[in-house]
């Protein structure tokens, strides 16, 4: 298996699974159904951090192949600011995210919910835009505008 070629689609799988289980996540708590939120949202995390691991493996693999390891976006017109936008707000709020999500899990398993509340309020939107557009980012770089020497 071409690690490098196959880690961008199984990475976008991940956040994918991630939107899902964040989406069931916030269901169940406005159902008040405590028990299926936490287990979506731990999940949803798990997933997220597997994301993160092979995220960063797969920019190894390519710095130690040679690559550069920021993949170039080969769309024009239109699609560049609409992409480089999405990019952009994508990296700094996921950078942005991994704090707060910690933030928001702790006082969970504190059991201090009405911060947690507040926390999750912030933090939820935020987790679930990364999510989305990481997804977008794949289909953007790797299905809809591939560059003419990728794989």
């Amino acid at each position: 298996m071409d690690w490098l070629t196959t880690l961008p689609a199984i990475n976008a799988c991940l956040n994918g699974v991630s939107t899902l289980l964040l989406t069931a996540g916030f269901v169940f708590i406005k159902k008040d159904q405590k028990k299926a939120h936490r287990a979506s949202m731990v999940s949803a995390f798990l997933v997220s951090a597997v994301f993160l691991a092979l995220y960063l493996t797969h920019k190894s693999l390519k710095a130690s192949s040679g690559q550069d390891v920021n993949t170039s976006f080969a769309g024009e017109g239109f699609w560049r600011p609409v992409y480089y936008t999405m990019l952009i707000t994508h990296v700094i709020l996921a950078m942005a995210m991994v704090p707060m999500i910690f933030r928001t899990f702790f006082l969970a398993f504190k059991e201090r919910f009405e911060s947690h509340k507040k926390w999750a309020r912030i933090t939820f939107p935020i987790w679930y835009y990364v999510s989305i557009t990481g997804v977008l980012v794949y289909f953007f770089i790797y299905q809809w505008f591939p560059h003419p020497e990728s794989p």
